[in-house]
């Protein structure tokens, strides 16, 4: 049996690292600050982010949205666009180190574990 890939998690403001591998920026916007240099970016995957609209409604109120988030992020994350991206990063990870790169200031209550566990996960196409 293969092994699964490990994907890291970076926030973009800590300095790129040889083993970080491939990073890519897992957020919607472009991080503040931070120029594409700097940033040490190899992929934008905003196909995978929240929606503008998804974010702005949990930043009002993490703390009781968040289950309703993760459910509402999923689906979004079912959707042809975002499931191709899924796979873009899947193969990435596949063929070595990959970094997902997040400006959040608490990558653990974002949307970046809900992603990992989506990544993590059999392709829908591939159940039975």
């Amino acid at each position: 049996m293969a092994q699964q890939p490990r994907y890291r998690v970076k926030r973009v403001y800590d300095a790129p690292d040889a083993a970080d591998g491939r990073r890519v920026l897992v957020d919607r916007l472009w991080p503040r600050g931070i120029s594409k240099q700097q940033a040490g970016i190899d992929d934008w995957a905003k196909a995978v982010t929240p929606s503008n609209e998804l974010r702005k409604w949990y930043h009002a109120d993490p703390e009781t949205r968040r289950a309703e988030f993760e459910r509402k992020y999923r689906i979004e994350l079912a959707d042809d666009a975002a499931r191709q991206g899924l796979a873009r990063l899947r193969q990435q990870a596949a063929e070595g180190p990959l970094t997902l790169v997040t400006a959040t200031k608490d990558p653990e209550h974002s949307h970046v574990p809900v992603l990992i566990e989506e990544l993590r996960e059999t392709p829908r196409a591939d159940r039975r």
